[in-house]
């Protein structure tokens, strides 16, 4: 079935019959296609994960090329600093590719694609922060009560205050933007898109076979991936997704399992703070959902970042006693 919207406009009116229902005509449009509303689908999600996978790749080769000669203790103390430098190398270069790459795809903006909307998170900013602070805070203290292990990789960006200041930065600013673009501006509408159309074909299927098996009649085949007339065209009117609930709950799952599955490492697999991170994935899919604003999400996400790090600077008195934090 097509993906191009079929859109219908009143026909002339004519003297025959004044009173008659109006009839529709169908618009063609034949200069120029129209652009599909379900943005970003699967196909662009995979290409932007593979295209920043690859960018990692290739900055982290550069990076141990650059180095191959240090003496190995002094490699082990600059190798916060290369990694922090690699990863935002690659967020950099790859954000900066979606603004040229993807509007060709898309035929919009690529803010306008991944629903943006900053002007609405502008206007909810201090609700949004105050959100993220205080789902930071209730997982710090939940987390105390998590066994974790003595040393988990995410140790060793702490050793020094320069380090330390480098991942506040880091994770304040650049980390929380690319995740949300990842997973909440790419992955969650892919995966609701994606279910909401097989959703209709396996029940269509499902409802065929069983017709098929009992000898009754077939059903007759339904349109199961439309579109609304304006979406896509009219300014305000949005993409086409989070219409199924059942599509909203499962994207949402999967999202936050992929989430918490990329941090499992960090945290040295223990399950239990994986866990944690898979629910907050999940608060910043309603967040995503409920605003239809990713910057909206990034901004609970920073700011629950945010308030891990304000824990941390008060506790070892501004980054300056790190060997107070237990590690």
């Amino acid at each position: 079935m097509s993906e191009e919207p079929l859109y219908l406009s009143p026909a002339p009116a004519t003297d025959a019959d004044p009173a008659a229902e109006p009839l529709y005509i169908l618009d063609q449009y034949l200069d120029e296609a129209l652009p599909s509303a379900r943005v970003p689908n699967l196909g662009h999600a995979i290409l932007f994960v593979s295209f920043s996978g690859l960018l990692l790749l290739l900055s982290q080769l550069v990076s141990l090329s650059l180095v191959h000669d240090v003496h190995k203790g002094a490699q082990m103390l600059v190798q916060p600093k290369r990694e922090l430098a690699s990863m935002a190398a690659t967020y950099v270069l790859a954000l900066a590719s979606c603004f040229l790459v993807f509007p060709l795809f898309w035929r919009r903006g690529f803010l306008a694609g991944i629903d943006w909307h900053g002007a609405k998170a502008a206007g909810l900013a201090v609700r949004l922060v105050s959100l993220g602070l205080s789902v930071g805070w209730c997982v710090q203290a939940l987390s105390s009560l998590v066994p974790m292990p003595k040393s988990i990789p995410m140790d060793d960006f702490f050793r020094t205050p320069s380090d330390v200041w480098l991942v506040t930065l880091f994770g304040t600013l650049l980390a929380p933007l690319f995740e949300e673009v990842t997973f909440r501006g790419f992955l969650l509408p892919a995966f609701c898109i994606a279910l909401d159309w097989l959703g209709p074909m396996l029940r269509y299927v499902a409802a065929f076979s069983f017709a098929r098996l009992r000898g009754r009649e077939l059903p007759m085949r339904r349109a199961a991936f439309r579109e609304a007339p304006a979406v896509g065209l009219a300014p305000g009117t949005g993409n086409v997704y989070f219409r199924s609930r059942t599509a909203k709950i499962i994207a949402s799952v999967l999202t936050s399992l992929l989430f918490a599955r990329m941090h499992a490492d960090q945290l040295g697999h223990a399950w239990a703070a994986v866990g944690i991170l898979f629910g907050v994935s999940l608060v910043l899919s309603v967040v995503r959902i409920q605003t239809r604003s990713l910057a909206c999400s990034t901004i609970v996400h920073a700011s629950y970042n945010l308030s891990v790090f304000v824990t941390l600077f008060i506790a070892t008195g501004g980054y300056r006693h790190l060997d107070k934090v237990g590690h």
